[in-house]
């Protein structure tokens, strides 16, 4: 495949409107966070209703990726990305045109659909415009600066849901992604050579043989490890039971709370630059980094969780940041997939690594709900101090479990390089070499 000038502002253009859609997917999946009293009248259901609709769409997420991946490695990722957008549309219109639970949870489905669409596009323009040196940080930059679509859709949705109403405020926002379709359309490129890139037709035999070779490579299972093991305690908080943990478990005010988890969001933009940079200068050493960081997590719950009492408000201050480093940490997971497979699965091999991460945090989210209901007497759901801390004492069973496979599966990255490239393997020799 040529790259001819992969430095060139063309590339930046490209990745500025492919990061641009998808900072508007992570916006139309966060606009329900603060339109929940709102659609609780609507639709007249219940909080268990309500939180159905993020359960949903995060179990939607992270059952599209293989499948996305293998669309992408077939159609290229202008073609998915922007079919991504037009589903986003359809979604929100069809959403804010609802007045029936059960339509509106059919368009949330798609709107996690669409969601879905997207990333693993944005990483495949990535490692076909740059140059491979920059891949890793430009990655590291696209997840924090997607990430920010959730900050922008707290007060401008806010605020048209104040003035303009339900209907129109979701209408308004499918817009947004309109304009980012059209925009697909016209700048982006699959490749600097090419608009548009085809892979082979997605038969039966094709799709065993794309996901079997992307699955048994030990970088691509390292990489899903990663992600699964970082990712869950950052993605836990900010989802779901951050604010519960910080209000019920640890007696912090309403509005201390918001500024802890205001703090991890802007912990996650900040270490995504510096964590590109140690990935893109010491490429041998992505496993020990991503070890280091685990174990720095765990040992900051282990502080806040048996602190006699509530833990200070100084505490939670570092708790947050550290945790939230775990959010651009999993990013390391894609840089495994992308060293250890060709471009033409890569979007295969991406779709398995991003399942990780998310399946961890599904079942950590499902699990806090059933411990904190089984330590709580009755149908109470006044939960204390001492059911948040042994509920999220189950962040273990998952850090222990994904160690143990990033152990492992680094191990068995070293015995594939020595392997299949001995003269690379002797060249860094001694060094630390995922």
């Amino acid at each position: 495949m040529a790259h001819p000038d992969r430095n060139s502002p063309g590339a930046f253009l490209v990745w500025g409107v492919a990061v641009s859609a998808y900072l508007l997917a992570v916006f139309h999946r966060s606009s329900l966070a603060v339109a929940g009293l709102a659609a609780s009248e609507r639709f007249d259901i219940s909080a268990s209703q309500l939180a159905t609709f993020t359960m949903l769409q995060l179990l939607v997420y992270a059952g599209m990726q293989v499948p996305v991946g293998l669309l992408v490695d077939r159609f290229g990722p202008r073609a998915v990305m922007l079919a991504g957008s037009l589903v986003l549309v359809l979604a929100q219109t069809g959403f804010g045109f609802s007045n029936s639970y059960e339509l509106a949870v059919l368009a949330r489905v798609f709107v996690g659909i669409g969601d879905a669409l997207t990333f693993v596009c944005v990483l495949r323009l990535i490692n076909a415009w740059f140059a491979p040196r920059q891949i890793p940080l430009i990655t590291q930059i696209t997840g924090p600066v997607g990430q920010i679509g959730a900050i922008v859709a707290a007060a401008p949705m806010t605020y048209a849901l104040g003035t303009l109403g339900w209907t129109r405020s979701y209408v308004l926002a499918a817009a947004m992604s309109l304009v980012a379709a059209i925009a697909v359309l016209l700048a982006v490129r699959d490749e600097p050579s090419r608009r548009t890139v085809r892979g082979p037709a997605l038969s039966w035999t094709n799709i065993k043989s794309s996901l079997g070779a992307s699955w048994s490579h030990p970088g691509t299972r390292l990489g899903f490890w990663i992600h699964f093991t970082t990712q869950f305690s950052t993605t836990t908080l900010g989802l779901l039971w951050g604010f519960p943990f910080f209000v019920r478990g640890e007696n912090t005010s309403e509005a201390f709370a918001n500024v802890l988890l205001t703090v991890m969001v802007i912990a996650v933009i900040a270490a995504g630059p510096v964590l590109g940079w140690f990935v893109a200068t010491y490429q041998w050493h992505r496993s020990t980094l991503v070890l280091a960081l685990v174990w720095s997590i765990m040992l900051t719950w282990t502080v806040v969780l048996l602190w006699p009492g509530d833990a200070p408000g100084w505490m939670l201050v570092i708790l947050v940041i550290v945790a939230g480093v775990g959010g651009p940490a999993s990013m390391i997971g894609f840089d495994l997939g992308r060293t250890s497979n060709p471009i033409e699965r890569l979007g295969s091999a991406t779709g398995i690594i991003n399942q990780g991460g998310f399946v961890a945090s599904l079942v950590l989210v499902v699990m806090i709900g059933i411990i904190l209901d089984a330590a709580t007497p009755g149908s109470s759901a006044a939960y204390t101090p001492e059911a948040f801390k042994l509920a999220m004492s189950f962040q273990y069973v998952l850090w222990t479990l994904g160690l143990v496979q990033i152990w492992r599966y680094r191990r068995k990255a070293r015995a594939r390089l020595r392997r299949d490239d001995p003269d690379e393997w002797g060249r860094i020799s001694g060094r630390e070499i995922s």
